[in-house]
């Protein structure tokens, strides 16, 4: 393997080790606040421990910056890798200032929507943050399946960093409306969210049977991915 191949593996490999166990802790811990909610409503004495509601609270802020900071990775790789082999920075600089600008925004708006109390802000960092990540996405060099768009790894992912960034934007509004609606919506997203990253599970690891190594590109590109077949070298002759 060479060093780009290594290159390619981290944000595959940041997905198994560190983010997918978020999502399970976050989980679990959503589900054990529903459960101490309803005991509560129903009159009944939880023995969940009321913990459970800010620590859901604080590792879904965890996750939201794990997946945004995820996607950036992932968008980072291709698009690095197309300026490298294009040299795009003698060609095109001021397309490389761009993208590294944006890339520097998206993150500034992230942390910014963390520190927003005004829901105007929050809507305003929101909308920034995953329009930074749209217009990364729309680079060259990523590989976005557009002709299957519901299987892609791409938009799939993408739509769950969205979805993360805006369960983020409304923690607020979840616990000031006392008619549970932000929190009804929180759910029902979140449900949705999950089973983006169960498809992200799916899609990401066939992917990394599809992808080259790099000593490998010139010969695997050459393959009819429509009729599934390679070109074979001619035998050679017999001494």
């Amino acid at each position: 393997m060479q060093l780009t191949d290594f290159l390619g593996l981290i944000h595959p490999a940041i997905a198994v080790i560190f983010v997918f166990p978020l999502i399970g802790m976050v989980v679990n811990f959503a589900w054990q606040t529903r459960q101490r909610r309803l005991q509560n409503l129903a009159g009944n004495k939880s023995k969940i421990p009321p913990i459970v509601g800010s620590e859901h609270r604080d590792l879904g802020k965890w996750l939201t910056s794990a997946v945004v900071g995820l996607t950036l990775l992932g968008l980072a790789y291709p698009i690095g890798k197309n300026i490298l082999n294009n040299q795009l920075w003698s060609k095109v600089p001021f397309q490389v200032v761009f993208i590294l600008l944006m890339f520097a925004a998206t993150i500034i708006c992230l942390v910014l929507l963390y520190r927003a109390n005004q829901k105007v802000w929050r809507a305003v960092f929101a909308t920034l943050t995953g329009a930074g990540l749209v217009i990364l996405g729309c680079q060259d060099g990523v590989f976005r399946r557009t002709n299957e768009w519901y299987w892609s790894h791409y938009y799939i992912g993408l739509s769950a960093a969205l979805l993360m960034i805006f369960s983020l934007a409304i923690v607020q509004d979840i616990y000031q409306d006392k008619s549970h609606r932000w929190r009804t919506i929180h759910t029902i997203l979140n449900c949705i969210a999950l089973l983006l990253f169960i498809g992200q599970g799916m899609t990401g690891t066939r992917d990394l049977l599809e992808i080259p190594l790099g000593w490998q590109e010139s010969h695997i590109y050459q393959c009819d991915y429509v009729n599934k077949t390679c070109p074979t070298l001619n035998p050679q002759a017999p001494k």
